[in-house]
């Protein structure tokens, strides 16, 4: 099997819970860790949901069962000491990331391979605060993981060869692709992703469209799967402002936050997740 026997995910999250599905389905066993029991039995649920969705879809031969005989869900980071593989997918926040990962190196076996699902900070960064920075990588999945068909494998300066093979042959086996790049503010995804979400929201200020013909000039007339603010919504647009305020200080003001980003977020208007953002979500 191409996959570790066990890979550990820290953070039961949206994104936590969609990695471990992905591992699941590959064939691995999963142990999710959170930081507490409701936290826990909530990533268990949610990863219980997915499997059985997954079933139901035809995306797998395996009973639901099966699959989640292979899961647990635990508070305790102690869990991880048999992963060959852990990634840390809590939220993205520097401090919190670098306490995370350092915990988890303290109880993993020295060959356990250490990924970060960030999607804007600095591998560099984060391998500062761990004693083996040459056996740690990013691993950026997008959201929705399940359905997502790229996973971002951003290769720090200490990070070795290997891993970076490794990593594209684990990607490979989750039945996804992959690109390689350098650690840089934003890789190249999200530098991306968060300049054409931007001017889209400026659009929406300055009254250019509206949000549905905005999206659709980039579904309709660039093939995009999804509009940019659409996105914006099921990211979360917190989680949007984070990432652009993080590459305005890193690249400058092209990344300047537009006023509109700020109002919403401050109104509690965070998309999907909230049931208002750029679109009102009724689920």
């Amino acid at each position: 099997m191409t996959l570790p026997r066990t890979v550990g995910v820290v953070g039961g999250g949206r994104m936590g819970a969609g990695i471990a599905h992905a591992f699941l389905l590959g064939g691995a066993h999963v142990v999710v860790v959170e930081r507490d029991a409701e936290a826990a039995a909530r990533a268990r649920a949610a990863l219980g949901r997915a499997v059985t969705a997954s079933v139901e879809r035809g995306s797998t031969s395996r009973t639901a069962a099966e699959l989640l005989e292979r899961a647990r869900a635990t508070t305790a980071v102690a869990d991880l000491g048999n992963a060959g593989l852990v990634v840390e997918a809590v939220p993205e926040d520097l401090t919190t990331k670098a306490d995370v990962l350092a915990r988890v190196e303290r109880v993993v076996s020295p060959v356990t391979w250490l990924a970060s699902n960030t999607s804007s900070l600095s591998v560099d960064v984060l391998a500062g605060h761990l004693e083996r920075p040459e056996r740690f990588v990013g691993l950026h999945f997008f959201n929705p993981v399940p359905s997502s068909a790229l996973v971002e494998i951003v290769r720090g300066t200490h990070t070795v060869p290997v891993l970076v093979e490794e990593a594209a042959a684990w990607v490979a086996a989750l039945g996804k692709t992959s690109i390689v790049v350098s650690d840089s503010p934003g890789f190249a995804s999200s530098r991306l992703g968060v300049v054409i979400a931007l001017e889209a929201i400026r659009m929406v200020e300055e009254g250019v469209a509206t949000p549905d013909d905005i999206d659709a000039a980039m579904v309709r007339g660039y093939r995009f799967p999804v509009g940019p603010l659409r996105l914006t919504d099921l990211v979360g647009l917190d989680v949007r402002l984070g990432i652009a305020e993080h590459l305005e200080r890193e690249l400058g003001e092209r990344f300047a936050v537009p006023p509109l980003l700020r109002r919403m977020v401050a109104a509690g208007h965070l998309g999907r997740k909230t049931g208002q953002g750029f679109f009102t979500w009724d689920e």
